[in-house]
């Protein structure tokens, strides 16, 4: 699931859950947050039972065995996915997408440090600023679930982080570019059931109101994680299978708005909008930063099977493609980032942590949604997707890649066959293959293309 490493929070995700039981269609009974456009032309056409994918996806690395982020970009370059989300601002992923198009939302956890104006402002200008514009940030996240945790200091800290983040994003002349937000747990509802009657636990609302008054100031959207997967695990006998999968169902009624809905997942969203409204809030997009479903799991982890996690995200991509909106916000298609694009084999926690994965790390479908990945291949000078913890370019080479592009506005002559144009680039070379460093004898400027 989430790809911080936190075990302890799925307990808290379970309990959640429970409070998320507020549908069964089944027996009529009312129980229960790198973005971007991929240029994806040439690389080939993805399709899901015939219709075209347009997701977000979320790029974990809790693990030791997965691909350097140059395959990674050649993986998700023959994809239909438009936007990445990280969980740091890993440099060699940022570089490793330059030029693609691709739109990245980036992360930073350490609200207390981020808190200070000065320490925001070197943070930005680190880890935002040189990458633009060739690799497409659009979006920093503040902070993962810290409402939803027991750490008092990071919740204060919280909205001051964010306050900090996007000062000096205007001070740098990137807030045009660059918004700030937070993902934030469903376990922030106290109440969900029905979606009408959505409302924030008590013990957040002093956090929360001036949080939304901020995103309102700003425009930027509410984040969340949402998982009907931990709804299923902690009473299967009481929720709809077919209503957590987005499979047909009797549906279930909002008296309160005389609305019906077909799926947990959209009624977890329009409760979040009650939510927000009843705090005086219209204003506020809310956008689903993670949801999935896991492939395999423990023994007590019911539902977590290859069938499911196939058809929670394909059923899942389909709406996302069709444009599809939720009952209360019809005309807003939902936005979505799916957790997660590969298996973490370093996760703690039951198994099922270690399997949301759409792919192994060598590259191959953990089921079959349709991905037409055979244009893929990796570039002659990669030799492919590795599976041992060997990156494909030595550490040496890929600390001197990034220093570079960092203090001398570099990026590489070429990654495969493509030249990244817009600037003129300091001229160093990564041989790949070799897993070589090589730097001219004398420095020369590209090109402008």
């Amino acid at each position: 699931m989430r790809a911080r490493d936190d075990a302890p929070m799925e307990r808290r995700m379970i309990a959640a859950a429970r409070r998320f039981l507020f549908f069964d269609p089944s027996s009529s009974s009312l129980l229960l947050c790198l973005l971007l456009s991929l240029l994806s032309a040439n690389n080939g056409i993805v399709s899901a039972a015939n219709a075209p994918l347009k997701f977000g996806i979320n790029y974990g690395q809790i693990a030791n065995n997965l691909p350097h982020p140059a395959q990674v970009s050649g993986l998700i370059r023959s994809l239909n996915v438009n936007r990445v989300k990280l969980y740091d601002a890993d440099p060699a992923v940022l570089t490793a997408f330059a030029g693609t198009g691709v739109e990245f939302t980036i992360s930073n956890g350490d609200l207390l440090n981020m808190s200070d104006a000065g320490n925001a402002r070197a943070w930005v200008a680190q880890n935002v600023q040189p990458f633009l514009p060739d690799t497409r940030i659009t979006c920093v996240i503040l902070g993962n679930e810290v409402l939803s945790g027991t750490d008092a200091a990071a919740m204060q800290s919280l909205l001051p982080a964010m306050q900090a983040v996007h000062q000096a994003l205007v001070d740098l002349g990137l807030d045009g570019q660059v918004n700030v937000s937070t993902s934030q747990s469903v376990n922030v509802l106290a109440s969900s059931y029905p979606p009408s009657a959505g409302a924030f636990r008590e013990e957040v609302v002093q956090y929360m109101r001036p949080l939304l008054d901020f995103l309102a100031e700003v425009g930027s959207p509410f984040l969340i994680n949402a998982y009907p997967f931990f709804a299923y695990k902690a009473s299967p006998g009481s929720v709809s299978l077919p209503y957590v999968l987005f499979e047909p169902n009797p549906g279930a009624h909002d008296p309160g708005t005389n609305l019906t809905y077909d799926n947990m997942l959209y009624a977890q969203i329009d409760a979040v909008y009650a939510a927000m409204e009843a705090m005086g809030h219209k204003d506020i997009a809310v956008r689903i930063s993670e949801t999935g479903w896991p492939s395999a799991g423990d023994a007590d982890e019911v539902g977590a099977t290859v069938q499911n996690a196939a058809t929670y995200n394909g059923n899942l991509m389909k709406r996302v493609a069709a444009g599809q909106g939720t009952p209360l916000r019809p005309d807003v298609p939902v936005d979505v980032l799916v957790f997660a694009l590969f298996n973490e084999n370093m996760k703690h926690g039951q198994a099922s942590e270690r399997n949301y994965g759409l792919f192994y790390p060598n590259g191959t479908s953990v089921y079959d949604l349709g991905f037409d990945t055979a244009s893929f291949s990796p570039s002659p000078r990669a030799s492919g997707f590795s599976s041992s913890s060997k990156p494909t370019v030595s550490m040496k080479a890929l600390d001197r890649l990034s220093y570079l592009r960092l203090n001398a506005n570099f990026t590489c002559k070429s990654i495969g066959t493509k030249t990244v144009p817009k600037r003129h680039y300091f001229l160093n070379y990564i041989d790949v293959e070799k897993e070589n460093f090589t730097k001219p004898n004398k420095v020369e400027k590209l090109q402008v293309l």
